[in-house]
């Protein structure tokens, strides 16, 4: 004890001699206050029946100007007051965790707090990226390094999932099932917009009330959602679903500048761009709900249209161009749907365009990659990171030029449906690639797995947390897609003219080998794609397949779509047609 005494008064006086350029820099001061309570003896790993809890009993106290002793059994260490000052301007600036808001007092969800002897969860970072094509994420890591180093840094210290496919390819309805792990025939949220898609359907449906942040929240954790919610959200008056304790949500915001965001009740208008705001924010919650334990949802607007990235990487990347694969600029078969036929041909002055997209797109996911940075660096600062897991995914995939189709998604091929899901955290082995087949539906099972909850017949995913573990996942022989063709409605980000590619309404199998696909338009058309000898999905075979197998494969898909609870959808994904 004397000798964390001496170390502590040391290191104190060491801090009162730093310059006042470091009080300025409130995340420093926060880390100068926490390394001088570690020095004092004060436990890092916030044990909770020490007693001697590092941010309750030293941190806090020493912010509300106690002087000695904490709450625990050992004595505060001598911490200069402008250190405690920045460290206090950052919790000034956040908010308290006690009630969870910011802003309009009340405006959020509160946190309970955590009873005696309960343990916390693990906390849980997800950072959701728009329209991120797989592309944009180089395979080979020396290359993604390049354009993307936190992320590769991200797959070398964890997980990455090699078969993870969206259960829609478009925006809001696959946003609706990773809220609340229900597959969209389920959900009822279809499209972008109202009556059968956007915000208006999902809280029509009472999804709001059902989703993982309401779960979660009800188990003591601390619930931020930040950036694109749902399509149709506005910050004036969109007001604040149940189950946030941080709300700091923007409407519509795909230029990434000039846009408002409900700050738990509160409009401001930030002026960074959003990618960088995001950052900010998601790291003043992490530093103000220390403690733990916390989920964290970031979502960004880019890199969806109009691809703006932040003004430091424009004119980057600038040797890269679009990654022309078989299927860039493909003409169909006579064998392929109708409606891919009826794409003409991609000019070429629209290729010479798709490079300048192309690194736009790279432009933008290198201000999000930033982001993943920041975030990990925070949690590393806060030596948060061994009990932090950090999950990066996507919404849905996008394509540019694919069997000449102009930019776009809600196609079921492997460019729209195939989307990043990287994850880190403890007991995740670096550096390992998993084939499982993983879906949005799994996100909300996984992220009540592992904050202790049980596993609800309610939802039609399962959890992730044993192939995280290096254990057997799920057992699946595929994965479902479903897609509703909707109107032009104005004000849809992602309403397209028929040359972008947008099928029919159709229900996918996307199996370990094969891609499936029924056409629910009164055509008749089904697809059958052979992945083990056509990766590219060039060639249609549906016509060579066996009648017995084809209706092996419309009993599976039937059996997929219309699927409720987590038993019966897996018995459907169990299926070997």
């Amino acid at each position: 004890m004397k000798l964390q005494r001496c170390i502590a008064g040391v290191l104190g006086l060491i801090l009162t001699m730093v310059p006042v350029t470091v009080a300025a820099q409130s995340k420093e001061g926060c880390k100068d206050l926490r390394a001088a309570c570690k020095a004092a003896g004060f436990s890092e790993d916030g044990g909770s029946s020490t007693g001697i809890k590092i941010i309750r009993d030293c941190m806090n106290p020493l912010m509300n100007g106690v002087q000695a002793p904490g709450q625990g059994t050992l004595d505060l260490p001598v911490v200069s007051a402008k250190v405690i000052a920045a460290c206090e301007a950052t919790k000034t600036k956040r908010g308290k965790r006690a009630n969870g808001t910011t802003g309009a007092a009340n405006a959020a969800a509160a946190v309970r707090p955590l009873p005696e002897g309960v343990a916390p969860g693990p906390n849980i970072v997800m950072i959701l990226v728009d329209d991120f094509s797989m592309n944009l994420m180089a395979d080979d890591l020396g290359d993604l390094a390049r354009t993307m180093p936190n992320l590769a840094q991200m797959r070398r210290d964890g997980m990455t999932f090699d078969n993870y496919f969206v259960n829609n390819s478009l925006c809001c309805p696959s946003r609706a099932t990773i809220y609340t792990g229900r597959l969209p025939h389920n959900t009822g949220v279809l499209t972008n917009t109202g009556p059968t898609g956007g915000v208006e359907a999902f809280n029509g449906k009472g999804n709001d009330k059902r989703s993982f942040g309401v779960a979660l929240n009800g188990q003591y954790y601390a619930t931020a959602m930040m950036g694109k919610y749902l399509n149709g959200y506005l910050a004036e008056g969109g007001g604040i679903p149940p189950g946030w304790s941080e709300w700091a949500v923007a409407g519509n915001a795909y230029s990434n500048f000039n846009y408002t965001i409900n700050h738990n009740g509160e409009l401001i208008s930030p002026a960074p761009h959003m990618t960088d705001q995001l950052a900010q924010m998601g790291s003043d919650f992490i530093e103000g709900a220390a403690e733990g334990p916390f989920f964290l949802e970031l979502s960004t607007f880019s890199p969806h249209a109009p691809y703006t990235p932040p003004e430091r990487y424009a004119g980057s990347f600038m040797d890269l161009t679009y990654p022309r694969t078989p299927a860039f600029a493909a003409r169909p078969d006579q064998h392929a749907p109708q409606w891919l036929q009826d794409i003409p041909e991609l000019p070429r002055s629209f290729q010479r365009k798709i490079d300048d997209i192309y690194r736009l797109r790279m432009q933008s996911v290198a201000g999000v990659d930033d982001m993943i940075g920041d975030i990990r660096a925070t949690l590393d600062d806060l030596g948060l990171a061994e009990d932090t897991y950090v999950i990066f995914t996507g919404d849905n995939g996008y394509h540019l030029g694919e069997f000449s189709m102009r930019a776009g998604k809600m196609t079921p091929f492997d460019f729209d449906i195939k989307v990043p899901m990287v994850v880190v955290g403890p007991g995740v082995a670096a550096g390992s690639r998993v084939d499982d087949l993983a879906m949005p539906v799994d996100l909300y099972s996984t992220f009540a797995d592992l904050a202790g909850l049980p596993p609800s017949a309610q939802v039609d995913g399962h959890s992730l947390v044993p192939i995280l573990k290096g254990k057997s996942g799920p057992v699946r022989n595929m994965t479902v897609v479903e897609h509703k063709r909707a109107p032009f409605a104005e004000g849809d980000p992602d309403a397209s003219d028929p040359k972008a590619g947008d099928p029919p309404t159709y229900v996918a199998l996307r199996l370990r080998d094969a891609l499936y696909v029924e056409y629910l338009d009164g055509s008749g058309e089904v697809s059958y794609y052979d992945m083990a000898s056509d990766p590219h999905q060039l060639h249609d075979i549906a016509h060579t397949l066996q009648a017995a197998r084809l209706k092996a494969l419309h009993a599976a898909a039937v059996a997929n779509s219309t699927c409720k609870g987590a038993a019966e959808c897996g018995a459907a994904q169990a299926l070997n047609p």
